[in-house]
């Protein structure tokens, strides 16, 4: 069973602060599933500043997951900061539907060799909403791998913001890693900032980077019509199938099938509002 932890903001007099801060140690070759869940009660203004510090163990196997859904008034920064041993395994999920404005930063650390991690993420913006994801994949030691994939979806006026960075280290030798930004976007007030960055100071490497902004495809939603379907629902289907490569890579199925009610429930107000 998964580790949940739930965070909620309830309303008060005057805005509130929370900075939770949380520290897990995963031992030698322990496995585990961890949760970060954040919402609030009510549409009040508050502030959330949480730091998340991972140290995983040699040969751990550890999937993190951090789900935001504050409301639209709320402020969020976050950081997840990970050292990863040797031959150990983490895979990350990064998901972001609330806030006004919304910050993360996720740091990863290979302290040893044959490490392999995985960093998901989506977000879904409307409105005048800013979502920001910072990333850092840091290979200060050879054999290692890493893989990136986010997603972003806005509509309105909102705008977003990739920046990830892939450093390999000078004895980082037989390096893997990959990097991809994809975005799409739902009106032509909506933006997009996306900077994938290498900085490779190994000569025996193998990476890439790239990074897609775009709307829904014509011809798609050509095909679509042609079979019958409204272009409302289109548009419905082809925005919640973008949403999908993300979401099916999370192998905690309760959460998952969570994630997919509330991300169509926003996509659906995103579309509506076009």
């Amino acid at each position: 069973e998964p580790i949940h932890l739930l965070f909620v903001s309830v309303p008060g007099d005057a805005a509130n602060t929370a900075q939770p801060r949380n520290l897990i140690v995963a031992g030698t070759n322990s496995s585990a599933k961890i949760v970060e869940h954040y919402v609030s009660l009510g549409g009040a203004a508050h502030f959330t500043n949480a730091v998340t510090e991972i140290a995983v163990g040699e040969g751990a196997n550890i999937e993190h997951a951090k789900f935001q859904e504050e409301n639209l008034e709320a402020f969020h920064i976050a950081t997840v900061q990970v050292t990863l041993a040797r031959d150990s395994r983490f895979l990350s999920h990064s998901i972001s539907t609330g806030a006004r404005l919304a910050r993360h930063n996720i740091n990863l650390v290979m302290t040893g060799q044959g490490v392999d991690c995985v960093m998901n993420g989506l977000y879904a913006a409307g409105g005048k909403q800013l979502v920001d994801h910072h990333t850092v994949a840091d290979h200060a030691q050879p054999h290692c791998g890493s893989h990136e994939y986010y997603h972003g979806i806005l509509g309105g006026s909102s705008r977003g913001v990739f920046n990830g960075k892939i450093f390999v280290r000078k004895d980082a030798q037989k390096t893997d890693a990959k990097q991809t930004s994809r975005n799409l976007l739902l009106t032509d007030t909506a933006t997009v900032n996306s900077k994938p960055q290498l900085e490779i100071l190994a000569d025996d490497v193998k990476c890439t980077h790239g990074a897609t902004v775009g709307q829904l495809n014509d011809e798609a939603l050509f095909y679509c019509r042609t079979r019958g379907i409204a272009e409302v629902n289109a548009r419905r289907l082809l925005t919640h199938a973008f949403a999908s490569e993300i979401v099916n890579r999370i192998t905690v199925e309760p959460v998952r099938e969570h994630l997919e009610q509330v991300l169509w429930a926003r996509l659906e107000e995103l579309i509506e509002k076009k």
